[in-house]
């Protein structure tokens, strides 16, 4: 039921476990709990992009266009309610490879990303592949960079050696790239936030995500034999925002349109939530603005040609039919919606990420899922298709029931969690997104996506909404709770299957 407040139905244990078996069942009809043909373990191609949003031709964006992604996500399913444990780059690449919230391993900003060093026992979603005897590899950023300073220098920023195999850095020129520049945003100075546009001489292999995809394509040849956990990781779009020349052809800042923001949108809005409004940060002019989307939409096409190449050589290859297929962002990124850019928000447009997973031989081709997923539940979906064996304490449910229904009723009660600075929270489910800020000291937020997708409406201070807001406080902070808790010392135990 998708009406009322639907949401307070959550899924029991024995229903849970009910959808396990009937997952495991239609994963055992294809030859075994692997997706993989005759037995042959399977192969795993992870793609994660960075900053990017769902403004995505496949995700219903009027002028963006990612043809390559949208072929991609007709060979499995689109997720469309997909969120961040946390809306910058280190504490949900950490959430996203650990299959733990951020707080519960100390990674609660950027410098604070590398887990390892707090809790040397965690085994990261590679490792479990690793030590099931994949060969697991990383190109580019996975774990976090900061972009552009470590693509500059072609250092690892904060990776984690023991994931992989082999790992691979990129160096590129990034905002240093010939070409025709331009600084948009008069208000910031930093390299990694800075809205700085580089139209680039020369092709696709001068830039960092043309040299990843380069890297990736040798280590899909060199081990197409053997099973493969490949991590490939696009920065763009972060900022600045380079691409070669002609990709910004299709995107003229004239006909950039902008966020329709209603007068008086921020007027119920707290004022800790308001940190990345265009007044208080960037001091952008409307044509600034026009062509900074036409940069960004600039940068997002170019990565998706990337996306392409890596795509076709696995066709190329014949590991189609042995290769999981995974596309996601770290986060999202506001485009001027509420007059916000970035990250660092709690609105819809920078906590939702663009997922897609491939999974062959699983499910309907080119599906849709509106169930919520969080970042967290990537790895034990991933170890689930795989049939590879799990921590017991991981934080993420898999979804892998969903890959194969994709509307599969015993997700129908689930929640996203997800933490911002200034002591955000957020609870996202299926009709409501609640924002605590400050354990409401700072203010409350209540938005109805049914009736109100842009989030305009703040419902949080309507004592219609009072019940509703109460059950979803308490919610959240059970949340909190479980996302607080240190982990256990000592190596977790193991445990198989789609739990």
């Amino acid at each position: 039921m998708r009406n009322g407040f639907s949401d307070k139905r959550s899924a029991s244990r024995r229903d849970f476990l009910r959808q396990v078996t009937q997952g495991v069942a239609a994963l055992a009809l294809l030859g075994g709990v692997s997706v993989a043909q005759d037995k042959r373990k399977a192969n795993v191609l992870f793609i994660i992009s960075d900053d990017l949003c769902t403004a995505l031709s496949g995700y219903g964006h009027p002028q963006c266009k990612t043809p390559n992604l949208d072929r991609l996500a007709k060979r499995g399913v689109q997720f469309e309610r997909a969120y961040t444990q946390n809306p910058v780059c280190g504490p949900a690449r950490a959430a996203i490879m650990t299959g733990l919230y951020p707080a519960s391993i100390g990674a609660t900003g950027n410098r604070q990303s590398d887990f390892r060093s707090r809790y040397p026992d965690i085994l990261t979603m590679p490792q479990v592949f690793r030590r099931d005897g994949y060969y697991t590899a990383r190109v580019s950023k996975i774990y976090h960079m900061g972009i552009p300073g470590d693509i500059l220098e072609g250092t690892a920023g904060l990776d984690d050696p023991l994931s992989w195999d082999e790992a691979v850095n990129i160096k590129g020129p990034e905002q240093y790239a010939e070409g025709e520049k331009e600084d948009l945003c008069p208000k910031v100075t930093h390299q990694g936030v800075d809205f700085v546009k580089v139209e680039a001489e020369g092709d696709d292999l001068v830039h960092a995500d043309g040299m990843a995809t380069e890297a990736a394509l040798k280590m899909l040849r060199a081990h197409k034999d053997e099973p493969f956990f490949l991590a490939v990781g696009m920065v763009r779009p972060h900022v600045p925002l380079v691409a070669p020349k002609g990709y910004f052809a299709p995107y003229p800042p004239t006909q950039m349109k902008l966020a329709d923001v209603p007068e008086g949108d921020l007027d119920d809005v707290p004022k800790a939530a308001q940190s990345q409004t265009n007044a208080v940060k960037y001091g952008m002019s409307e044509e600034q603005q026009r062509k900074t989307l036409g940069a960004y939409y600039a940068s997002v096409t170019y990565m998706d040609a990337q996306v392409g190449k890596l795509l076709d050589e696995v066709d190329m290859l014949g590991l189609a039919d042995d290769t999981i297929i995974v596309f996601t962002s770290d986060h999202g990124y506001n485009l001027g919606q509420h007059t916000c850019w970035q990250k660092n928000s709690l609105f819809e447009d920078a906590v939702r990420v663009p997922l897609i997973i491939a999974a062959p031989g699983l499910g309907k081709k080119g599906a849709k899922s509106y169930r919520v997923v969080e970042h967290i539940g990537l790895y034990p979906t991933l170890a689930a298709l795989c049939g590879l064996d799990v921590p017991d304490d991981l934080h993420g449910r898999s979804f892998a029931p969903l890959v194969i229904d994709p509307d599969d009723e015993a997700f129908a009660g689930q929640a996203a969690y997800t933490v911002a600075r200034g002591r955000g929270e957020s609870l996202r489910t299926e009709r409501w997104r609640y924002n605590l800020w400050n354990d409401g000291r700072l203010g409350v937020e209540l938005y109805d996506h049914e009736e109100d997708p842009a989030e305009f409406r703040n419902l949080a201070a309507d004592s219609k909404y009072a019940d509703v807001v109460a059950e979803l406080d308490k919610r959240l902070k059970r949340h909190r709770d479980r996302a607080a808790l240190r982990r256990r010392g000592a190596e977790s135990t193991l445990r198989r299957g789609v739990g």
